[in-house]
């Protein structure tokens, strides 16, 4: 083939799924198909990319794979250095040593997947045959399992930072603002002030200026609502009071979205609606909009670098408590598994 026809039948599918990926984000941004699809388009356009450079395709392909191995290598080792940083900066409990937990993980499936490989090469094997079989059959589902896992992880991953940089339209009606904790005296936390300040800028960008809906109950240890917290704040910050309309009720992220609906609906006119929530929640809190048949925007405020991967880590596993999240997960799982079985 030349140069053309390589380039062409290697971006043949990684085009494919960038428009299936691009028209499943366009009619719907919550679905759970669009994690693994990004992760297509992605796999698929390393192929292209490669083909690119012509004669250097296998030099490219070479460094990319190496890139690739040795960034996954750095996984674990990052993860339990955040999960140290972690607990000595916000204490012992078990949210903040999930990255901890993960990056163990991980490691222990890249040690299994080093040893296995090293026991099906080896001549070691012909001698201790039966011993050396169950644990190598021990090592390959350990191996396949943190594998699969990783895989679905770092798709996830993608997606909730694609979610982030992907242009939106502005001109809102209303800015919703997801509550957080608060401080002993009923100020605003870290958390908490950085999704104020994101809703701040959308109000500041927009043309007219929208309403924005702190959203958030108080909590049985807290001296005002969350609703009150955020009011007090953004009227600090030079927001006028008309343009504010706290809703003071909700306790979850559902109940967020759901309340906040209901006030926003029971104003007359137009209702194009953003969400401000923290960076790694977005995706989570658009499911929820998609099931209240609540259109709305994404928008993720910034959240120090290393609360992140805990917290991304917390929304995973909170989206694959969902029982079909759940189920289509373990599905995947026997599909590989059978896969590599059968060969």
């Amino acid at each position: 083939m030349n140069y053309l026809e390589n380039v062409w039948h290697a971006g043949i599918p990684a085009l494919f799924f960038w428009l299936v990926f691009i028209y499943s984000m366009h009619h719907n941004r919550s679905r759970y198909r669009n994690t693994f699809l990004l992760m297509m388009a992605g796999c698929f356009s390393i192929p292209f990319v490669c083909s690119l450079t012509g004669e250097y395709a296998t030099t490219t392909f070479v460094v990319l794979l190496l890139l690739i191995i040795l960034l996954i290598l750095f996984v674990p080792i990052g993860l339990i250095w955040n999960g140290i940083l972690m607990w000595r900066r916000e204490g012992r409990s078990l949210g903040n040593l999930l990255s901890l937990v993960f990056g163990l993980i991980i490691g222990i499936g890249e040690i299994a997947t080093f040893i296995f490989v090293l026991l099906t090469g080896s001549q070691v094997v012909d001698r201790w045959s039966d011993f050396l079989s169950h644990i190598s059959q021990g090592l390959f589902f350990i191996s396949i399992s943190v594998i699969y896992v990783s895989l679905v992880f770092v798709s996830f991953m993608f997606y909730c930072l694609f979610l982030q940089i992907i242009p939106h339209k502005r001109d809102f009606d209303y800015v919703i603002i997801h509550g957080s904790g608060l401080h002993k005296d009923g100020t605003v936390t870290q958390l908490l002030k950085d999704r104020c300040d994101k809703a701040i800028e959308v109000y500041r960008k927009d043309p007219s200026p929208p309403i924005l809906v702190p959203s958030g109950s108080q909590g049985a240890d807290e001296v005002c609502s969350e609703a009150m917290a955020m009011k007090n704040y953004l009227l600090s910050q030079g927001i006028p009071e008309n343009r504010i309309e706290m809703e003071g009720q909700s306790t979850t992220t559902w109940e967020n979205l759901k309340f906040s609906k209901t006030l926003i609906e029971s104003f007359p006119g137009r209702h194009y609606v953003a969400l401000v929530t923290s960076n790694y929640h977005v995706y989570r809190a658009l499911r929820y909009c998609s099931k209240l048949n609540f259109s709305c925007t994404g928008i993720g405020a910034r959240v120090a670098s290393y609360c992140w991967p805990s917290a991304l880590i917390r929304e995973f596993v909170a989206v694959h408590r969902e029982p079909k999240h759940l189920i289509l997960f373990l599905i995947g799982y026997v599909l590989v598994i059978a896969s590599i079985l059968i060969r």
